[in-house]
């Protein structure tokens, strides 16, 4: 993983290692090869100048939310050591879908290639055209905090002030299906 190296070379090279951000990503795919379109992102960002791969969650088979006429994503979630912004990783979080092979134009919530979005990014709290973070939606997803629970489920969400455990646990174990799925990424 040569640019890997070159990332976590960078990182170490920072001049201010305070500038360093931990983040979270969700992926997920439910379109073509779903695992591999998933280690693809997961690859092509953690060559990224600037983001080391920290973590990465067992990946999961979830069903469809919001759209349900669909076919099961996988899922997983990765946590990164960053300097880049969270307007910069957004910009590289959009060119990986796109280098794996997501065109714009989907029906909200409904089928993709790879969906790779920022949930929290350090303590922050980010409302800008096209970015929200903590992500708004990801208290209310199965597939979103049960990976994160494997990662860490101490961490605090920054507006809510609960853990991720404790979010899980309010969330109904009936729906929004979340089944173990092989992935070796």
């Amino acid at each position: 993983m040569k640019g890997g190296l070159a990332a976590i070379k960078t990182m170490n090279q920072h001049p201010n290692p305070a500038k360093v951000h931990t983040a979270y990503i969700s992926v997920g795919s439910n379109l073509g090869r779903r695992r591999s379109n998933c280690c693809d992102g997961i690859t092509l960002l953690a060559e990224t100048e600037g983001c080391r791969l920290s973590c990465r969650a067992p990946c999961y088979r979830t069903a469809p939310v919001g759209y349900l006429e669909q076919e099961w994503f996988v899922n997983t979630l990765i946590r990164i050591e960053t300097v880049l912004s969270p307007a910069a990783l957004l910009g590289r979080l959009k060119a990986v879908e796109r280098k794996v092979g997501r065109r714009p134009g989907s029906v909200r919530f409904g089928p993709r290639v790879l969906d790779m979005d920022i949930l929290l990014f350090g303590n922050r709290v980010i409302d800008e055209p096209g970015l929200s973070v903590p992500h708004p939606r990801m208290h209310q997803r199965r597939f979103v905090l049960v990976p994160f629970c494997d990662i860490d489920p101490a961490i605090v969400h920054p507006t809510l002030g609960e853990t991720m455990h404790t979010l899980l646990q309010r969330l109904d174990k009936d729906e929004q299906k979340v089944d173990p799925y092989p992935c070796d990424c």
